[in-house]
Parts: structure tokens; sequence; C-alpha cells
């Protein structure tokens, strides 16, 4: 049975040293767990009794494509207009409690490994329910829609009820829980799960056109990042821009695994500032 790292929150003491592991960078930049206290959290509009960690977000020389957010719903809490953003897409990653997320008016219950999609457009409500905070990683981004494909449909689900599957020639070390088929080009990103087994790698630097965000839910690696090996752990988050290298090699006990996002699927915009633009 697979567990999830959540943000706890609090405050180090005034005896602590400052001296951490964050690192920001024009090619990727690292927040460890330790910078998700109290007081780097944030409320939102239309939200009751919920805070968040707001740890991606488009900004000049930063993520271009996607916002990630960890958020924690006390029970009761919720919002019956959670974005008022109509062009945005949504994933929704469950790690702990359990809340009722409607899509179009259908209900559905959410619990430790569920996921959501949501399309552009879609109505949607959350409320968290149960005796614990519902807290999820909700990842958004413009729905860049395609000439003659239809936009994707709304789904939920839950990991444990799908099937890793293994890279090439690794003997399982290395799995992808994938939540959409990688050919299904109505999808302009996805949001999956990666799994290394104790001895599992990236055996060369992945270099290549898609942004990256990965949270680590579980274990311990140490990460190549552009030029840099870095030591990483279950509540660690890597954003990655396009091109950076990139490579790792599993180097706990137990499995290492992480939500990762990354954009695919659609044309390198060749007219404006950024990649994405809203749909037309």
């Amino acid at each position: 049975m697979s567990t999830y790292y959540t943000p706890q929150g609090g405050l180090p003491p005034q005896t602590a040293l400052m001296t951490g592991r964050a690192i920001f960078t024009t090619a990727y930049a690292f927040i460890p767990k330790g910078c998700f206290s109290d007081i780097v959290t944030s409320n939102l509009p239309g939200w009751d009794r919920t805070r968040l960690w707001l740890i991606a977000r488009p900004m000049s020389g930063f993520s271009e494509t996607f916002s990630q957010y960890v958020m924690e719903v006390q029970p009761g809490g919720g919002s019956d207009a959670p974005d008022a953003e109509t062009g945005a897409e949504h994933w929704l990653f469950f790690t702990g409690g359990l809340a009722t997320l409607t899509i179009d008016g259908e209900g559905h219950e959410l619990d430790a490994g569920g996921y959501a999609y949501i399309p552009a457009g879609a109505a949607w409500t959350l409320h968290a329910e149960g005796a614990e905070p519902a807290r999820f990683h909700w990842l958004r981004k413009l729905y860049e829609a395609a000439p003659g494909t239809e936009a994707p449909k709304a789904f939920v689900t839950n990991e444990r009820t799908i099937a890793p599957i293994p890279m090439p020639d690794t003997q399982g070390r290395w799995a992808t829980t994938r939540f959409v088929d990688p050919a299904d080009v109505r999808h302009d990103a996805h949001v999956n799960i990666v799994t290394f087994q104790p001895g599992g790698l990236i055996p060369f630097e992945e270099t290549h056109v898609m942004e990256h965000g990965l949270y680590v839910l579980e274990g311990k690696a140490v990460y190549k990042l552009n030029s840099d090996w870095v030591e990483v752990e279950a509540g660690d988050f890597m954003w990655l821009r396009a091109y950076c290298p990139q490579a790792c090699y599993a180097a706990g006990p137990g499995p290492f695994r992480y939500l990762l996002y990354k954009d695919v699927n659609r044309h390198a915009m060749l007219r404006g500032p950024g990649a994405y633009r809203p749909a037309r």
C-alpha cells in the first residue's frame, strides 16, 4: 500500500539553522519540504476553511505552462466556485482525507490515491468530508484546443485501480502509472505517477521540450538537475524548464515515487511570449 507525503505546516524553532536545500536557477527550481511552513501558505477567494502552498505559477524565468497548489481543506470546507478562469483545465490528486467532488452535476468521492481530470469549461465543486482535512494537489493549465480534435472529457479514478506500466528493459524497476493513454491527443498535458524501485534509475540525461513539475510522494533519490546532483526526499518539489537535463537513481530502501506534470501533444507556438495561449 502506497503512502503519500503531505506537508504538515508549522514553523521551525528559532534555534534551527536557516541554511537548507532550496535552489532557484534559470534551469530548475528545488523547493524542499522544509520550506512548506505556515508563513508561506495562501488563501483563495471562494474557498472556505482552506489553505494552500502555491509551488508553481507562470512567471518570467519559472513555470510557463501550469500552476500547482498543495491544498489543505478542513472538514466542512471547500468551494462552490473553485476557479473563475473558465479556460483552465484541472488535475486533482488526493494524498489524504475525503472529499466530494461534483463535476457537471455528477458527484464523486475521492480519498488517498484519488485522481480527477476536469476539462476547461466544466462546472465543479469540492467539499471536504470526514474527520481529517482533505489534502490534494491541484494543477491548472489553460487548455490549448487543436483544430479537428475534440476536447477531453472529465473522469475520476484512483491510482490503486491502475497497473503501472514498466519502462522497457528495466526489469520493472522504473514504471509509470498513466491516467491517460499517451496516444490520446485530445489531452495537451499529462499528470502521471512515476515509480522507481530501489536500484532503479533513469540511465541517461533526458533533455526534451516538455516542462516538468515533480512532487515527491514517497521515498528518496538523487536527481540530476541541469548540471547539479541534488538529494531529494518525500515532500520535496522540483520544477524543470524545457530542455533542462535530468536523470535520477533511487537511493532509499523503498520505492521512490513522484507526481509528474508535463505538457505534450501540441505544436510549438511561433508567436507571442511564452509557450501557450488561451484557446480561441
